[in-house]
């Protein structure tokens, strides 16, 4: 199986790679900075002074890397390119279109995001509810069309993936199959996959790629079912962990192996963390169902459970973990410079990652002045808001926390020690592929925090303002 030996083959890597014998000292440091007080927005300090630093000071707040222990490659980080998202985009004036793109798609003039996530036929972010195949009982896809997505999302992608320069990875996820499909005999509302057309669906997927392709995109990936423990009022279907486990491992892996598309990165669970050690155990202690299966998903909406992330890691070594969605809600136009949306991502991302996450997706990279479009009224917030009306946008501070991760730590990035003595600092750090070392940290207090970072007996000094998250990169 190509797809097995592949991943059985990053395993490896990353097992090589645990300990590295490069020495990586620190000789010059840079940081950039967001904070809520005054205008500073991915600012940046290069005047940072460098020196022998022999040992740390137990009461000086300090940060202690060590680039020799490293631990899971980053896939990369992004958002959800959504029929809502795709609508909004269209729209805006064509000057604000640039500058979206611009700013989530451009590595050096905005925050370089490197893996997208949308939905397969629509979701609760759609402005109506469809599928691909609306006729009932068609076993053999005759009638499937994604027609639907020639307006607004073929084209958002399309351009987005040019704007990333082609190097930005794809993975969609369906929130539900065919009202037909379904036991229910609706899209919205739960109910769940028929045993009948369990094969119909795995094609489904199969059809889906294929029609993306012939229109020149391409999917690195999949989720099997967003949220499948989920009765939603929109487009939901449930899984147990043992329909899951055996969808994948009789039909949907096979087929998508059979149809030369082994390659595609199977996720599973894309729910809570809550659940997720007893999601990925039931799916991932069967050796037939984990030979097709990558990693496991996750969101945040049920609490923060960051353990459980590390538990899967440490119990599932050799599968990745990625964040698949998460967003603030409900919606209030009047609070678009609320500063704890941010911090809400900069703590959930430095968390996730430092229990081992290898990607964070949020949900919708942009929505109008109402949150939406969302055909059942449930509105959120995005990192950029655009005003269809007024054709203005606003960048909510969640997306420089983002692109505090983004456009500092990319894709084959590997996590390394960073360790820190005070409790008021929240950080992570990476060692990027030019052996140039990100380090993100956070200050969620009311005051500056001054710390030094050590690293292999040199150190610099920096400082936090309150209320702010800062990258500082090594060796830049």
């Amino acid at each position: 199986m190509a797809g097995q030996s592949n991943q059985q083959k990053e395993y490896e890597n990353l097992q090589t790679n645990s300990r590295s014998n490069n020495k990586i000292t620190l000789e010059k440091a840079v940081q950039y900075t967001t904070a809520k007080e005054g205008d500073l927005r991915f600012s940046k300090s290069d005047d940072l002074l460098v020196g022998d630093f022999n040992q740390p000071e137990e009461h000086f707040s300090t940060l202690i890397l060590d680039a020799k222990k490293r631990f899971q490659i980053i896939e990369g980080f992004g958002g959800a390119l959504t029929d809502a998202a795709a609508e909004t985009f269209y729209k805006l004036p064509k000057n604000k279109q640039s500058e979206i793109l611009e700013a989530y798609f451009d590595r050096e003039k905005g925050i370089g995001y490197s893996l997208c996530r949308t939905h397969i036929h629509s979701c609760d972010f759609s402005s109506e509810s469809y599928s691909y195949a609306e006729v009932g009982g068609d076993t053999t896809l005759d009638n499937f069309s994604i027609e639907h997505d020639n307006q607004y999302k073929i084209p958002f992608i399309k351009e987005a993936l040019a704007k990333s320069g082609n190097e930005m990875k794809l993975f969609a996820s369906p929130w539900s199959p065919p009202a037909w499909m379904k036991t229910n005999n609706n899209m919205l509302e739960g109910g769940s996959l028929k045993p009948e057309y369990f094969q119909t669906w795995a094609d489904y997927f199969v059809k889906f790629f294929d029609a993306y392709k012939k229109q020149g995109i391409d999917f690195w990936g999949l989720t099997v079912q967003n949220e499948p423990l989920a009765v939603q009022r929109w487009e939901s279907c449930i899984f147990t962990a043992e329909e899951e486990r055996d969808f994948v491992k009789n039909y949907l892996g096979p087929t998508l192996e059979n149809s030369s598309m082994g390659d595609k990165k199977i996720i599973i669970w894309d729910h809570n963390r809550g659940l997720m050690y007893q999601r990925a155990q039931v799916v991932l202690d069967d050796p037939e169902a984990s030979k097709y299966i990558w990693g496991t998903g996750f969101h945040w909406y049920t609490g923060d459970h960051f353990e459980n992330v590390k538990l899967v890691s440490e119990a599932f070594p050799d599968k990745k973990i990625i964040f698949t969605e998460g967003c603030v809600f409900p919606f209030d136009y009047s609070k678009l410079g609320e500063w704890s949306w941010g911090e809400r991502y900069g703590e959930s991302i430095i968390h996730d990652l430092n229990n081992s996450a290898s990607g964070w997706v949020d949900w919708n990279v942009l929505l109008d002045e109402n949150g939406g479009p969302n055909h059942v009224a449930n509105y959120c917030y995005a990192p950029i808001i655009g005003n269809t009306k007024t054709g203005e946008i606003t960048y909510m501070n969640s997306y420089y926390y983002l692109g505090h991760f983004s456009k500092y730590i990319r894709p084959g990035a590997q996590r390394i020690i960073c360790s820190s003595n005070d409790d008021n600092i929240l950080a992570t750090a990476f060692v990027n592929e030019d052996n140039s070392i990100a380090v993100a940290a956070m200050n969620q207090t009311d005051k500056q925090l001054e710390f030094k970072i050590w690293l292999e007996g040199r150190g610099t000094l920096s400082v936090l303002p309150a209320h702010s998250i800062a990258t500082i990169v090594i060796n830049e």
